[in-house]
């Protein structure tokens, strides 16, 4: 009976240990995809190194397509969100849609929606804010860049306001195509995001 007992409760301890290992879904575009790089050397992969090292057990799917938009992470969401059943998503959108020059209400628009759709299938969101490069012009950047902190406030989302802080634009952690992080940026690409997305776990 006391066997009966052990093995019913190491079951129980193993069964909550499961339950408790999230799913964590990006979607995002080449800076995500690790563009240029070995997927491997990629801060998504080192975010899994993290979590392993510091004893998670959620699961991480890198659902990032270099060159995406916010309407084609759109568009792919619903059937990601159907498949994987993630307890928390990472959008890392929006980069594209400025370098094309869309505008920032569609892309607005575009992840409003995902977040909505994220929550709507019981996941929690983190939203990784982007910025456009000033020779834009002071009108589009800034309306680009307050796509982002609008959501967080309208949304009441979590919110990294600049993923890219301390990156973007230096040239020592820059591929030679002078937009993609290089290898060693790619830390502190983790590094902006964890403080923000540890507490979702």
């Amino acid at each position: 009976m006391r066997a009966w007992f052990l093995s019913a409760g190491l079951g129980l301890l193993l069964l909550s240990q499961e339950a408790a290992a999230g799913t964590v879904l990006i979607v995002g575009d080449s800076i995500s995809a690790a563009f240029g790089l070995d997927t491997r050397l990629g801060w998504v992969s080192l975010l899994e190194q993290r979590l392993a090292k510091e004893g998670y057990k959620d699961k991480v799917v890198n659902a990032s397509i270099s060159g995406d938009t916010s309407a084609g992470g759109q568009a792919r969401l619903p059937a990601l969100l159907a498949e994987h059943k993630p307890d928390l998503v990472v959008l890392e959108l929006g980069g594209n849609d400025g370098l094309r020059g869309q505008p920032p209400a569609q892309l607005q628009q575009n992840l409003s929606a995902m977040i909505d759709s994220s929550r709507a299938a019981g996941a929690k969101v983190l939203l990784l804010g982007m910025q456009i490069p000033p020779n834009y012009g002071p009108r589009y950047t800034t309306a680009f860049k307050e796509v982002y902190s609008n959501l967080a406030t309208d949304k009441k989302v979590a919110l990294v306001p600049f993923m890219l802080e301390g990156v973007g634009g230096v040239p020592e952690f820059t591929q030679a195509d002078g937009l993609h992080p290089a290898a060693n940026a790619q830390g502190r690409l983790l590094e902006n995001v964890w403080p923000s997305l540890k507490p979702l776990l």
